[in-house]
């Protein structure tokens, strides 16, 4: 699926959170703009908003990665066409035509068919 910028969007953390299936991460509070996400910690420190769906909750504030998962947004320009692999949560995972891959929030999305031609 192809989809066009609306506007401009830049990446809002330099460092985005990263962990690996089976890592166990400290949970923080739920997002109240996109509550499918929750503020999690690695143990490197490391922080950042990730999917709750993705995590299994355990004891003392603490989860389990169920699969790999990377905070990674995209810098894209207003206009600019991104091809859409996956949504969660209000968020496109999106791929530029260069190759790069990020997020991507659905609001700043226009959806486009594409031809079979």
């Amino acid at each position: 699926m192809l989809a066009r910028l609306i506007g401009s969007y830049r990446s809002q953390y330099r460092t985005p959170l990263q962990f690996r299936t089976g890592q166990i991460v400290e949970l923080g509070v739920r997002d109240e703009e996109w509550p499918a996400f929750a503020w999690v910690k690695t143990d490197d420190g490391s922080a950042g908003w990730a999917p709750v769906a993705w995590l299994q909750v355990l004891d003392d504030g603490r989860a389990e990665a169920l699969c790999d998962y990377s905070a990674r947004e995209l810098d894209v320009d207003r206009g600019e066409q991104v091809r859409l692999h996956h949504e969660h949560g209000g968020w496109w995972w999106s791929e530029r035509a260069d190759g790069a891959q990020g997020w991507l929030p659905a609001r700043e999305l226009e959806l486009l068919e594409e031809n079979c031609t």
